[in-house]
């Protein structure tokens, strides 16, 4: 009798060790919340990010020139189809990308109407190392619409790109382009030929497990 006590409360510790290790296991995904190798983000969760504090998006005309459209809200939103274990790369479709309180410093530019994202919904994919790079749906480009106030009327600036690429980081829970190409692909010529986008969106939030900011592991 005392053998069997002794069977089932070694049984029962067994099971409460099972139990407390699970979670850490089962979080040992790509993206979690609340931490490195904290909760797994769940499939079908929101995430959503705005600007940094203190930071705009650009649209330069040059890598390091400063003219161009630059607007100070701005803001994705993207829901997660794959989070595998760590280490690996993480899918996410970005349904919606927003931009706001733009202006313009072009001669002959009067304001800025509206900046637009089109051919959503794009795949975004975000890998262990921290490589985030965004690709339109198949037969698709990446496009953008700036919509320009000019001395001669209203211009449409199309611009497009095959794919772009940008980098997490934990220590703010962000996502960071630089310098990311977009090509002229119509509009007159106060429309620069190339757009150089630059934009930083911190922090990084997963809105279906109530705001909690998302890592990388």
């Amino acid at each position: 009798m005392r053998t069997r006590s002794l069977l089932a409360l070694a049984g029962t510790t067994a099971a409460l060790l099972v139990s407390a290790v699970s979670p850490a296991s089962a979080a040992d995904t790509v993206l979690t919340t609340g931490g490195l190798a904290g909760d797994a983000v769940v499939q079908g969760d929101v995430l959503s990010a705005s600007l940094a504090s203190g930071t705009a998006a650009t649209f330069r005309s040059s890598a390091t020139g400063t003219s161009g459209v630059s607007c100070a809200a701005s803001t994705f939103v993207a829901s997660v189809e794959d989070n595998p274990a760590a280490p690996g790369t993480a899918t996410e479709s970005v349904t919606a990308h927003t931009f706001g309180n733009c202006t313009s410093n072009v001669v002959g530019v009067l304001g800025v109407t509206g900046v637009t994202v089109n051919n959503l919904p794009y795949t975004t994919t975000v890998t262990s190392e921290g490589v985030v790079t965004v690709t339109p749906a198949a037969d698709s480009v990446l496009q953008t619409t700036v919509v320009l106030r000019t001395l001669l009327g209203t211009i449409n600036c199309v611009y497009q790109a095959s794919s772009i690429s940008g980098t997490a980081s934990n220590t703010d829970n962000s996502i960071n382009f630089t310098n990311q190409a977009f090509t002229k692909t119509s509009g007159s010529s106060l429309c620069f030929a190339t757009g150089y986008f630059t934009a930083k969106y911190a922090p990084v939030a997963d809105t279906t497990q109530g705001g909690a900011t998302v890592f990388v592991n």
